[in-house]
């Protein structure tokens, strides 16, 4: 483990027992603010829905700005809400909607931060140790998931809820003394920063032109609209048990927690003996079972060792989720990709937290979990037909080896748009070859940034095909080139095989030019 990395572990090891025990205080000041089982319910959804909303932003942030400056600047922003919190409610001034809107920012705060995050680990450890660095990345929030639930039900059972968010307070300090002396490497930009909406829409672009990459988010979505069900009624399970005070939450959340640090500990061994699409579908069939279980459960013994193996479940999921999201994707794109991610299984969390919560309120609790029970059930079987992808094994560093082509006429970075061509010389019997290698050029170069890729074959010398697309300025012409990996530079080099010329596939660049009548 590098040292920056082990400083800015430690950092977010007790940042996240901050959240933690300030996420017991608000779910059961909640409880004693309001009657409703909805409003409990929405207290998990508020902090959830920003990462829905605000991620993509802040992923194209991330991969714009420096990540170490974005995530101060949301770690202060949480501080600051946090201690207004905590100013709230020891003056007994706090609202059941006040409340939700103040861990409605602090979630905010997280979604800024998360997605710098995220994006770092591949800037922070190397390619080889990036999946053992997403497990422990998770393995923080879990590892304080198993003691600060805990700690915070004691805290609030003894000194109140203002007190846990005052705690809270004090825990960012670590991270943002960590972040603060991280330094790091000033990076060369040759080219100037997207603009927010065009950022946007290449990171979007990208998800929807990578087909393993979609299977994920479809699979994550699910999950996280079905696997919410648990912690969305835990406080209301807590309820239940028999002699249950305010630390019953704090214990049943802190098993958990410790069932996902097993789940973590447990990742690689998992995987030796099961494919990715089995750790899915298990995870999802492990949590029906236990649902229906804790929909009869009146006893916290019972419920807790049940919650080991619903966190076992959870991290084993979540885990493969996301680093089958990085390592299928180029460092240019990270930070968008991964906020997709979150914004999807996060967005399934907050929907799946406010219709739990809502069908609890009509129906019981008891009826939701086993309502709950089916549904993970069946989403278990989507699996037959949308199987989860194997980890990527493709080499997605840039080369750094595109120069500009050599011009004669003056043009400026906005000078366009730009029509680029590349002729090739096919004899007929690699045809189809030529065909299937090409279309993995399509999908390379649309998600990097090109528009109206077409395929031309020459009728008066069938032989020659011609690639054609378009990018609507020079700037975008440059930024497109300097996107392409060594696994993109492996398809250059199938079709440079398969060309039969005596030269290499010639290239055209050409400026579009409108005429227009006197």
């Amino acid at each position: 483990m590098s040292r920056e990395f082990r400083s800015l572990w430690i950092g977010s090891l007790v940042s996240n027992l901050g959240s933690l025990v300030e996420g017991v205080g608000a779910a059961w000041l909640m409880t004693s603010i309001t009657e409703s089982d909805k409003m409990v319910a929405l207290v998990q959804a508020s902090t959830t829905l920003p990462v829905m909303i605000f991620s993509i932003i802040a992923g194209s942030l991330a991969d714009n700005f420096d990540r170490r400056h974005t995530m101060l600047a949301a770690q202060l922003l949480m501080l600051c809400v946090s201690g207004g919190l905590a100013f709230l409610a020891y003056a007994e001034a706090v609202t059941p909607w006040m409340l939700l809107s103040l861990t409605f920012l602090i979630g905010s705060g997280w979604a800024l931060h998360d997605a710098s995050w995220h994006s770092s680990m591949g800037d922070i450890v190397p390619r080889e140790h990036l999946q053992s660095a997403v497990a422990l990345n998770g393995m923080s929030y879990n590892l304080m998931r198993s003691i600060g639930p805990a700690i915070g039900g004691i805290i609030v059972a003894t000194a109140g809820a203002a007190f846990a968010f005052l705690f809270n307070v004090f825990c960012y300090c670590a991270l943002i003394i960590a972040l603060w002396r991280w330094k790091t490497e000033a990076t060369q930009i040759s080219l100037p920063r997207e603009h927010l909406i065009t950022a946007i829409s290449a990171g979007f672009r990208y998800v929807l032109l990578s087909p393993n990459l979609l299977k994920v988010m479809y699979r994550s979505l699910v999950f996280g609209l079905t696997a919410i069900v648990i912690l969305a009624l835990l406080p209301l399970i807590a309820q239940g048990q028999i002699g249950s005070t305010a630390t019953t939450y704090g214990i049943m959340l802190g098993f958990f927690g410790l069932g996902a640090i097993c789940g973590a500990l447990l990742i690689g061994h998992v995987r030796e003996f099961l494919s990715n699409e089995w750790v899915v579908r298990g995870a999802f069939f492990m949590l029906a079972i236990i649902c229906f279980f804790l929909a009869w459960s009146e006893y916290v013994w019972l419920s807790c060792a049940l919650l080991i193996f619903a966190g076992v479940a959870w991290i084993q999921a979540l885990s493969l989720f996301n680093v089958a999201v990085q390592l299928s994707t180029p460092r240019w794109v990270v930070g968008r990709t991964i906020s997709v991610y979150q914004t999807v299984t996060s967005g399934g969390m907050a929907a799946g937290s406010w219709f739990w919560g809502e069908l609890a309120d009509r129906e019981g609790v008891t009826y939701a979990l086993l309502v709950g029970s089916l549904m993970l059930a069946v989403a278990g079987l989507t699996g037959v037909f949308l199987r989860q992808p194997d980890f990527e094994t493709l080499n997605l560093d840039p080369t750094n080896n595109f120069t500009e082509p050599l011009l004669r006429l003056d043009l400026r970075p906005r000078s366009g748009p730009i029509s680029v061509t590349v002729d090739y010389c096919i004899s007929q019997e690699d045809i189809a070859e030529f065909l299937g290698v090409m279309a993995l050029r399509r999908r390379a170069r649309l998600r990097d940034g090109a528009n109206q890729w077409v395929l031309f074959r020459d009728l008066e010398e069938p032989q020659i095909w011609t690639e054609s697309y378009y990018v609507a300025t020079w700037l975008d012409f440059v930024r497109h080139n300097q996107r392409q990996t060594y696994a993109d530079a492996e398809i250059v080099s199938r079709l440079e095989a398969l060309h039969g010329g005596d030269c290499p596939p010639k290239t055209h660049h050409k400026i579009e030019r409108n005429t227009f009548r006197a």
